[in-house]
Formats: C-alpha cells, sequence, structure tokens
C-alpha cells in the first residue's frame, strides 16, 4: 500500500514506524504538518491508500479525514482522550497504560478504534516512557491496524466509554519545595520532562526545570539550593533532595542547569563524587564504571545524549582511566534513552546567546568529540564495545563505531549522517570507521540519502556487529553475559594480536590525524565559511522552530520525478 505518514516531526516513532512499513513492503512517504492546505496537498500527490499520524499536535482537516482513513497514534488507553494522556497517567502514579490508534473524525481521539496496545509503567520521565514504552507499544498496534485495513474484512469499534482529560496545565503541576516531598517533586517534573517542563523559581528566578534525579543523603532547607555537581543543581525538598539537571529560563532555550544559572551557582558548594565508580546510593552521576568478570562497563547518562565540550572531556578522563584497569572488555553503555548524539547544539547556540562565538564552541566541541574518539579507537590492551541501548546519531554513531565491536538494542534508531543540520559533514573520524565497515559507496549512500537505520538493517550493512532482543535491562544482562564471555575466550590474546595488528596497519597506510585533518577542514568551512547553513539550521534546531517545509529526502511525493498514482 501506500502509506503517507502525517507527523509534526520526524521524531523516533516516526522514523521507527516508516522503516517497519517500508520493511513490510508498503511505499511510505512522510509529510509535516504544517497547515491544512500543506496536509491537503500532500494527499493528493500521493494518493495515499492510508494515512498514518503518530504524532501530531493539531487535528487533521475535515477535508483530509472524510476523503482517506486515517489512524492517530494516542498514547493512551481505550477510551482515554485528551492531549495530557501521559503527563496525567505519570502524575497519577499509574502501574499500566497503554497506546491506542484509532480513526480521525470530527471530535479529538473519539473515532472508532482499530488497534491498541498496553504495556506496564516504571518510574522514569514522560520523554523516557514516550521512546521506549509507548514506541514500542504503538509499533504493535500500528502494524495490526495497518494489516487489519489491508485485508479489508475489519470493523473498528467505538468504545463502550471514554473520558475525556484536558490539558495539563501549569497549575497542575506547581511545586511547593516547602511540602513537596522528593518522591511527589519527581513525579511532578517527570510528568512534564521534555515538554513542558515545570514552571519553577530557583533562586528566586523563573524557569521551567526538566531532568530531575532522586539524592539519597545531602540534605537541607526546603527550597535552598544546596549544592552543585558538574551541571546540575540540588534543591532541598521538604524529605531530602532532588538534583535538576536542566533549566529553561524567560526568552532562552533548556540548558544544563549551572549554566543557565551560572552567576547564581558561584556561591553554591560544590558536591563532586571521589572517582568514577558506580555511587553506592542514588544520586546524580552522568558518568559511571562498573566491574565484574575483568569487564568494565562505563555509564555515561547525557541529558538527550547531547555532549558538550566539557561532558566530552570528562568521559575521556574517564575512559582513559578505565582503559587502566587489569581487565580484557572495556563496555561503553552510554545512556538508558540515548546512546550519544554527538556535539551539544544547545551549549552551542548559548555561547551565541552570551555574547560569544557559536563558531568558536562548536569548534572546541568537535575537537573534544574527536579526541574521545582517538582515545577509544586507540585502546590497545582491552576489546572494546558499545552496547547500544537507546537511540543514537550523528557523531555519536560514529564514536559507537570507533569501539571494536558495536552491539545495538533491537529497538534502537540509528542515524548515521549529519547532513540534516545545515549541510554539516562531520568528523568523529567518520571517513575511516564508516568505510572500512560497509565499503565506500555503502558509506557514500548512507550520508546522501539521510535516512535511519534500524538495528535490524545496521547489522545487515555491516554497520554494527550484534542486534540483541529486549527492554534496556534485559538488553544490559545479555551484553554482560556476551561481554563476560568474550573476556574468558580461549582465543581473547589472539583477537586482541590480530585487533592491534590491523590498527598498526590502518595507521601505515593511512594515519589517524590524516582522516582528521581531512574532516576538520570540512568542519571549519562549516562553522566559519561564507555559508551559514548549519548556524541556521542549528538554530531552528534548539529553538524548536515550527517546520515551513518537508524535507525532500522524507516526502517522495514533492521529488521533482514523482508521478501521481
Amino acid at each position: 500500500m501506500r502509506i503517507l505518514l502525517l507527523t509534526h516531526a520526524f521524531n523516533s516513532l516516526t522514523q521507527r514506524l516508516a522503516a517497519e512499513l517500508r520493511q513490510r513492503g508498503h511505499l511510505v512517504s512522510v509529510e509535516f504538518d504544517i497547515s491544512d492546505s500543506v496536509t491537503e496537498e500532500a494527499a493528493a500527490l500521493f494518493a495515499p491508500d492510508l494515512i498514518v499520524a503518530p504524532y501530531l499536535r493539531r487535528a487533521i482537516p475535515e477535508s483530509v479525514w472524510s476523503r482517506h482513513v486515517c489512524l492517530i497514534v494516542h498514547p493512551g488507553v481505550v477510551g482515554d482522550r485528551g492531549p495530557s494522556a501521559l503527563d496525567w497517567t505519570i502524575d497519577a502514579g499509574r502501574k499500566e497504560w497503554g497506546v491506542t490508534v484509532l480513526q480521525a473524525e470530527a471530535g479529538m481521539d473519539a473515532g472508532p478504534v482499530w488497534a491498541s496496545a498496553s504495556f506496564a509503567m516504571r518510574p522514569a520521565t514522560k520523554a523516557s516512557l514516550y521512546r521506549h514504552e509507548v514506541t514500542q507499544a504503538a509499533t504493535a498496534a500500528v502494524l495490526q491496524a495497518v494489516k487489519r485495513f489491508a485485508a479489508g474484512n475489519f470493523v473498528p469499534q467505538r468504545p463502550f466509554s471514554s473520558q475525556w482529560q484536558p490539558l495539563m496545565k501549569q497549575a497542575d503541576r506547581t511545586l511547593n519545595w516547602q511540602h513537596d516531598d522528593s518522591a511527589t517533586v519527581l513525579r511532578k517534573i517527570n510528568a512534564a520532562d521534555g515538554f513542558p517542563g515545570v514552571a519553577d523559581s530557583p533562586f528566586g528566578q523563573p524557569c521551567h526545570v526538566f531532568d530531575a534525579w532522586p539524592e539519597s543523603t545531602l540534605r537541607g532547607a526546603p527550597g535552598e539550593v544546596i549544592a552543585q555537581r558538574e551541571t546540575a543543581l540540588l534543591r532541598a525538598t521538604c524529605d531530602g533532595a532532588v538534583w535538576i539537571g536542566h533549566v529553561k529560563r524567560p526568552g532562552s532555550i533548556k540548558l544544563p542547569a549551572t549554566l543557565a544559572f551560572a552567576e547564581e551557582s558561584v556561591a553554591v558548594p560544590h558536591a563532586p563524587l571521589p572517582d568514577w565508580w558506580r555511587a553506592p546510593e542514588p544520586t546524580w552521576q552522568d558518568i559511571a564504571y562498573e566491574e565484574a568478570d575483568q569487564v568494565g562497563f562505563l555509564h555515561f547518562e547525557f541529558y538527550n545524549g547531547a555532549m558538550a565540550t566539557g561532558q566530552c572531556d570528562r568521559l575521556r578522563a574517564a575512559l582513559a582511566w578505565a582503559k587502566q584497569r587489569p581487565t580484557r572488555v572495556l563496555v561503553l553503555l552510554g545512556g538508558h534513552d540515548f546512546w550519544s548524539n554527538g556535539i551539544h547544539l544547545n551549549v552551542i547556540e548559548a555561547a551565541s546567546l552570551n555574547g560569544g562565538s557559536a563558531a568558536d564552541e562548536s569548534w572546541r566541541n568537535i575537537n573534544a568529540m574527536n579526541d574521545l574518539a582517538l582515545e577509544l579507537i586507540t585502546t590497545s590492551h582491552q576489546i572494546t564495545v558499545a552496547a547500544v541501548g537507546g537511540n543514537t546519531g550523528a557523531g555519536g554513531c560514529f564514536l559507537a563505531r570507533a569501539a571494536d565491536q558495536v552491539w545495538v538494542r533491537e529497538a534502537v534508531m540509528l542515524n548515521p549522517h549529519y547532513k540534516n543540520m545545515g549541510n554539516l559533514y562531520g568528523s568523529e573520524y567518520w571517513t575511516y570507521l564508516l568505510p572500512r565497515r560497509v565499503g565506500l559507496q555503502a558509506a557514500k549512500a548512507i550520508m546522501h540519502n539521510r535516512q535511519p537505520l534500524t538495528a535490524q538493517a545496521a547489522l545487515r550493512i555491516g554497520f554494527t556487529d550484534a542486534c540483541l532482543p529486549g527492554d534496556v535491562p534485559t538488553f544490559r544482562t545479555e551484553v554482560a553475559t556476551m561481554a563476560s564471555k568474550l573476556a574468558g575466550a580461549p582465543d581473547f590474546v589472539a583477537q586482541l594480536t590480530i585487533k592491534n595488528e590491523a590498527r598498526a596497519r590502518d595507521e601505515a597506510a593511512k594515519p589517524l590525524a590524516t582522516y582528521r585533518t581531512e574532516e576538520m577542514t570540512h568542519m571549519h568551512r562549516n562553522f566559519y565559511g561564507f555559508d551559514p547553513s548549519y548556524h541556521v539550521a542549528r538554530h531552528h534546531f534548539v529553538a524548536k522552530s515550527l517546520a515551513s517545509w518537508t524535507p525532500r529526502h522524507l516526502a517522495l511525493h514533492r521529488e521533482l520525478d514523482w508521478n501521481r498514482p
């Protein structure tokens, strides 16, 4: 069938559905929901058999849903209606929730149901639940709905009852640091994480807070900001304290808390951790190391997978330290939601907002990423594994590929390309790492096509080495088992020797420094050259500007050679 994906943005769910539907033989095109007239035009051009809307922020026009079957993905159980389904669910502490695929009609979320799927809730942010449980359930439900539609004999049914839940407003999310316990504060911020955040006033300054983490030992006067650690601030509650990782001040963008409140944080005492080892009790720790069975595990939990200059430098220091440990295998686990998405565009943008140079900060950041990748590539005493349990993109993909082996969870989406960010050329030694795995022509195609890869597709083309099933905890358990077997393999020394000999041959043929120089020549042009495309694209990305068109590489129906069916 011809299936049009109508969506607010090409988010991870939309990427996953596009890939899954194409894998099943459907012709899929994507249109961003910009206006009624644009949606009408897309439907006329593509003449879809079916329209699927994975992620919308407004209603599909009647002129479209009255002519085409339009399936809406609603992140709520059958009968739930309204724009804040997950927010209310997290706030209420429900144990189970679901996704419903229903047909668009005049009433919002009121149409007949084509499919549904349920999942167990876990203590997590709204954004994390969306990327994992919601995406998994939505994928299963949409595929079932598409199959039923194609069969032609399924009659969707309206729910026996429904309940409208209004938009959750800031008045519903109010924090009271003097009276709310830590669990309540965490739950409220979790229910708003990603968007819109919770209105708050640390230091007496208005902002929206995100990225909250529990603290088990530090205490202070309720409401006071009592400590800082790297990029996070700790604020006391009535029974403990909660770390705030990110904030958005009025007129600004979402930033690490200590950067957003740089002046105010000067007087806040530091509460550093003693070393890289995983803290024994819950606290904010963005880089943590564990060890078992001759295997080292290096976690780096960076918000949205973005890695600023300082984070890259600290992770490189942790990696260099971990390389000195008496282990045989070193596993880089990334974070729960993301492995890495490369340079930190928000921090780079902040440099320009504060009178500095976004170009200079971009240059510092990409050099720090390159230093980190080089540290990984040149590991000689261990076999390194990138265990990718969360989505990864751009430089993060090639940082992962800098490891000897890349093991990916089956639900992960990879975006191993850069050009969507204003024709950015990219670095992280990709010109060395990618062609040696997939071949020169395939590498050129990946960079040119700018399409996401499923974990299965990445394995099939040779970009990765293993595709493992399960949720993140299951994946990590299997990774630990495989890494332990690798460390104990009878031919481990031989494997290590082969690896180091191959690296020596590659270095003799063309030094890594040459690859880096060539890549950075292009990057210097991106950052400092006459074409401002990267800076314009970055600004619109961090400002979350509304799309004014759908990129042509996503919209087949807008290609110059497209022939309307």
